[in-house]
């Protein structure tokens, strides 16, 4: 099994695009039902897909946004995530929204709440729990889920409430890369007199849901000091957050491993299914639990 992982890890390198072709394929069809493009926002046209576990009724939902830089990027290519969730007994939800240089930043993140708003109100009628919700991503997909955990004006203007996300869960996330200096991400996140108010950190103010951060120890697409620095910055507010890092996974293969035929690999899985459980269990938490930090070490 080792060499069998190894090898195919090898070949996931070659590109993030191939190794998402790869995981769809050989994620199962099987005990869920997926619906595909629905339409959350008649406005914008964009739309979701949803896997609802067969049998699901009153389940935890996760909201997954994937990355991208931003520009690229489509839920279809993500059936593997779709699949890891469903088959823990929650129903995924993976949106599209609109992308640079079609919108800039608050409008892709006005895209993001209103899928968020869609599924409260809606999620129900796919065998989950609109008061159950977490948001999760990828990449710069967990800036986008960050954001709506942390600036509560995202979900106002769509009609909703910050309180309506349960909790948080980023992979590999950029939340503090100040000074921006990318052409296309200076106008992304423009004029440069607001950059502060673009930063997830700045945001903080120890009234966010729960938030789970993930990061890999190999990433050199996303230095790791966004996760560290968010991690402190909400600990000292006060604020709920939990830290995972796997010192031996790269940008990419922190979502890889989501996928069950490499979920031996790095319990990633596991961290995100107890965390869900955890933080949609009952009535919203009225006492902040304590912030922990733990750091992944693989069986020998």
């Amino acid at each position: 099994m080792r060499a069998l992982l190894s090898a195919l890890f090898g070949v996931l390198a070659l590109s993030a695009c191939s190794s998402r072709e790869i995981l769809n394929a050989t994620a199962s069809d099987s005990g869920y039902s997926l619906t595909q493009n629905i339409v959350y926002d008649d406005s914008t046209g964009q739309k979701l897909d949803v896997y609802t576990p067969h049998g699901a009724g009153n389940a935890p939902v996760v909201v997954f946004f994937f990355g991208g830089r931003w520009s690229s990027g489509d839920k279809q290519e993500y059936k593997f995530v779709g699949q890891a969730l469903a088959a823990r007994g929650f129903v995924a939800v993976i949106p599209n929204y609109r992308l640079y240089p079609r919108v800039h930043y608050v409008e892709l993140l006005d895209d993001s709440a209103r899928a968020v708003a869609w599924v409260h109100n809606h999620i129900a009628g796919y065998g989950g729990n609109g008061g159950r919700v977490v948001v999760m991503g990828h990449s710069t997909g967990a800036y986008n889920a960050a954001m709506l955990a942390l600036d509560p004006q995202y979900m106002v203007r769509a009609g909703g409430n910050r309180s309506w996300i349960r909790g948080m869960i980023g992979l590999a996330g950029p939340y503090d890369f100040l000074p921006i200096t990318d052409p296309d991400l200076r106008d992304l996140f423009g004029p440069p007199e607001t950059f502060e108010n673009t930063q997830p950190i700045f945001h903080v103010d120890g009234n966010n849901p729960p938030l789970l951060l993930i990061h890999g120890g190999k990433d050199e697409t996303i230095d790791i000091k966004n996760t560290n620095n968010l991690f402190d910055r909400v600990k000292r507010a006060g604020g709920a957050a939990e830290k995972v890092i796997y010192p031996d996974l790269t940008h990419s293969r922190v979502l890889d491993v989501l996928a069950p035929r490499l979920h031996g690999s790095a319990d990633v899985m596991d961290k995100i299914d107890a965390f869900v459980r955890r933080v949609t269990a009952g009535n919203p938490p009225s006492v902040v639990p304590p912030s922990s930090i733990q750091t992944y070490v693989p069986p020998k």
